[in-house]
């Protein structure tokens, strides 16, 4: 079985500009191939060599000319044919064998890239990947810091080897321009930009990202001691534009109720993450705030659990000052949440907008998680008797069992509140099945998540707490051999 070679951009010279892909297939080559100057030293491995590792083959492939001048019978061409079938062999050799060959390339490989002269040759004989670099015209344009194209604007490039002439020509008929390949051209080039006009709107850009970068109007630029890492670069009309400082807009005030599903990001719905986003402030119990990540162009407001009402004021006053005001429940603000009581409060203050967003329950959570067994009929209740009697609560306990209903429970049980989940339960048991499946869902979606299937009469209040959800099964509720639970559509 022959290695896999691969042509790897390696972007304008800064190595932190090379891609996470060119990174890792560097390190995990058999075979890192390279072209050199004749005395040895390589631009594209000092680029990489922060990702070399020990033990590799490396293949030095040394030019045999630097200039287009030599005393070869074919030229300069016939020279360079005989190096490129030399390095062909050289690398075929180690493809052959199974090796995984990185040829390294400044720039992009196939942006005036030297890997395309092996591409051509070998791409056809072995399995061949392209991994693209940042090319030295976007490192340009980012050294610069002016915006190469926009629009309708179109960008030509040109090697600075074309005659004068046809340089000319091309830039005057172009809206930007990059000319790569200076070094010896330089001064063509510089008189080309000239003829056409655009010499005043020309810079020169000098080893963009490397050690000794130079940026510097195209006409003050000194022949003498031009590099070929060089390039003349000619922003579009739009480049050098600076729009006028808008007028900031006015933040209209309101209040957002904003439920935060069940836990963490994943939870969140977009018209939730949008409210956040666009607040100016967060109000909410302290917990449930954290879940919010910190942004330090909005104030937070963290309040205690008890002091709904309170909150709700607060951030119906901050926005009455001109405030947009984000207040953060936990699931869905309208099930037993903020919701209600901002409305509530918002009675009193009626020039304040309050809309509500909602968010995914923690009753369609852990029915999500044990399957569907809200499939049919369902009511939800809580069994805090803070802010209602017991004596009510138990009334609609009895009536929901009577009525066969599926039943998701809130807020169960806390440190204080530990005798009403058995009353409940004693409660369904006069008019449910023991059997009747029970599902426990704790912290859904957070990291101690844990889902328990049982049974009504096997139901041990000591096992639930304040960060539990329950959902009590109807007659028709069943649980399969899997252990997924759900309710049937049809009833019998």
């Amino acid at each position: 079985m022959t290695g896999r070679l691969y042509g790897v951009g390696l972007g304008p010279g800064d190595p932190e500009l090379i891609t996470v892909k060119a990174a890792r297939l560097i390190g995990e080559a058999d075979v890192i191939a390279y072209h050199a100057a004749r005395h040895g030293r390589s631009i594209a491995r000092s680029i990489a060599e922060p990702y070399l590792r020990a033990g590799q083959i490396e293949e030095p492939l040394l030019y045999p000319v630097t200039t287009e001048t030599t005393t070869h019978p074919g030229g300069y061409q016939g020279a360079l044919e005989d190096f490129y079938a030399e390095c062909t062999a050289r690398l075929a050799a180690h493809l052959d064998a199974g090796r995984t060959v990185v040829v390294l390339c400044e720039g992009d490989p196939l942006f005036y890239g030297s890997y395309m002269h092996l591409h051509k040759r070998l791409a056809h004989r072995y399995p061949a990947t392209v991994v693209p670099g940042v090319t030295s015209v976007s490192a340009a344009a980012a050294v610069l810091g002016r915006p190469l194209v926009e629009r309708d604007e179109i960008l030509t490039v040109l090697p600075g080897t074309l005659p004068a002439g046809e340089l000319a020509d091309r830039l005057r008929r172009s809206d930007a321009a990059a000319v790569l390949k200076l070094g010896r051209t330089f001064e063509k080039v510089r008189d080309a930009f000239a003829a056409a006009g655009r010499l005043d709107d020309a810079w020169y850009v000098e080893r963009a990202t490397m050690a000794g970068e130079r940026v510097a109007p195209l006409r003050e630029v000194d022949p003498d001691g031009v590099p070929y890492f060089s390039l003349a670069l000619l922003a579009g009309p739009g480049g050098g534009a600076v729009p006028p400082e808008p007028p900031r807009p006015a933040v209209a005030p309101e209040v957002v109720v904003v439920g935060l599903g069940p836990a963490g990001r994943p939870w969140l719905t977009p018209e939730a993450q949008e409210a956040l986003a666009s607040a100016t402030d967060l109000v909410g119990y302290g917990p449930y705030l954290d879940r919010v990540p910190p942004n330090p162009r909005q104030r937070r407001h963290p309040t205690g659990n008890r002091v709904e009402a309170e909150r709700a004021r607060h951030a119906l006053e901050l926005a009455r000052e001109g405030r947009r005001v984000a207040v953060v429940s936990s699931g869905d603000p309208g099930v037993f949440a903020m919701a209600s009581a901002v409305l509530e409060a918002a009675e009193d203050y009626p020039d304040v907008p309050v809309r509500v967003v909602p968010g995914i329950t923690a009753a369609q959570a852990v029915a999500a998680r044990a399957g569907a067994p809200l499939g049919h009929d369902f009511c939800v209740l809580s069994l805090s008797d803070l802010l209602k009697p017991w004596e009510v609560i138990a009334e609609r306990l009895t009536a929901a069992a009577r009525a066969d209903l599926v039943i998701a429970i809130y807020n169960p049980a806390s440190r204080h509140r530990t005798w009403q989940l058995p009353a409940a339960r004693d409660l369904l048991l006069e008019h449910r099945s023991p059997d009747t499946p029970v599902v426990i869902g704790r912290d859904v979606g957070g990291p101690e998540e844990s889902l328990t299937v049982t049974t009504l009469a096997a139901l041990d209040p000591a096992t639930v707490d304040m960060r539990c959800l329950l959902i009590i099964g109807s007659s028709t509720t069943r649980v399969t051999t899997r252990g997924t639970v759900y309710t049937p559509r049809r009833y019998p």
